[in-house]
């Protein structure tokens, strides 16, 4: 069974730095499910604010895959937060052409601190309980949420950045202490949408801040004959407390290329010299403001 699962956000969005192509179309999604069928790739990542990637996986037809969701944020003005919650997931269910899901993740772990934490809880468990999701847990973008909601409920599952630049999952020693204590880690990012795959000359102007490291990857990448791709996959893959890296693409002849870049192998080298803290890098929301 591969480490990877397949991310849909670009099933249901234009995505990623990168993408040349825009949202997948049907004919191509079904080219692109088929080949992780063929490749042992069984879980699918998507979330009911990817567009119309749900609808889009339920028309093709997700039987043989293990399928995580994502709920959205919950509403200020909606009064009763377990029929939202029941509204959501029978809704996600019902575009998936689904009984039960594999994971439903809140997208937005602050929701568990507010006055409706507890009821959002409550919830999530009664979902669980009954059979409509295997597990439960949360999709993070900074480690530091851990510190605040790890305590407040029982978590299955963790979906968090992690990559060549971004290494806060395992630097703050929480990777480690989610696999000790149970909690299945599947990360994100590992290309930070698609950045690190693009040949120096291409990396836009706005990222000149970090021209070094720029020069220093494209440098690193020649000496040990590897592609990007093999090199920004080396790291989450080889990571023994990762147990899924979520991949996103925008055809099957990507998602072809970055599968055998999966299975490479080679003694895995260091590229440790590449991370960085620096918020206004590593975290795409702050790009914008570049």
């Amino acid at each position: 069974m591969s480490k990877l699962a397949l991310g849909t956000v670009q099933f249901g969005l234009s995505y990623g730095i990168a993408n040349q192509s825009g949202q997948v179309n049907l004919s191509e999604a079904r080219k692109i499910l088929e080949q992780a069928e063929k490749s042992k790739i069984n879980l699918l990542d998507t979330a009911i604010a990817y567009g119309d990637s749900e609808e889009l996986l339920g028309k093709i037809g997700v039987a043989e895959f293990n399928v995580v969701s994502k709920l959205p944020g919950f509403p200020t003005s909606f009064a009763d937060i377990d029929i939202w919650v029941d509204e959501q997931v029978e809704g996600s269910l019902k575009r998936l052409g689904r009984s039960s899901l594999y994971g439903l993740l809140l997208h937005r772990s602050e929701n568990l601190l507010g006055k409706s934490g507890k009821k959002l809880i409550d919830a999530l468990n009664r979902v669980k309980s009954n059979g409509l999701v295997q597990t439960i847990g949360v999709s993070i973008y900074d480690p530091s949420e851990l510190d605040e909601i790890m305590h407040l409920m029982r978590i299955d599952l963790v979906q968090a950045p992690l990559n060549v630049i971004d290494r806060r999952l395992e630097s703050s020693g929480w990777l480690v202490r989610l696999h000790q204590a149970g909690v299945e880690v599947h990360t994100r990012s590992a290309f930070l949408q698609g950045l690190l795959l693009m040949p120096r000359y291409k990396v836009p102007a706005k990222f000149e801040a970090w021209a070094t490291l720029w020069d220093s990857w494209a440098s690193e990448l020649e000496e040990s004959n590897l592609s990007a791709a093999e090199a920004c996959l080396s790291y989450p893959v080889s990571l023994p407390e990762v147990d899924r890296v979520v991949v996103g693409v925008d055809s099957v002849e990507q998602f072809k290329t970055l599968i055998a870049a999966s299975q490479n192998q080679r003694p895995h080298h260091d590229f440790s010299f590449m991370s960085s803290e620096d918020q206004m890098l590593i975290n795409p929301s702050n790009w914008s403001a570049l």
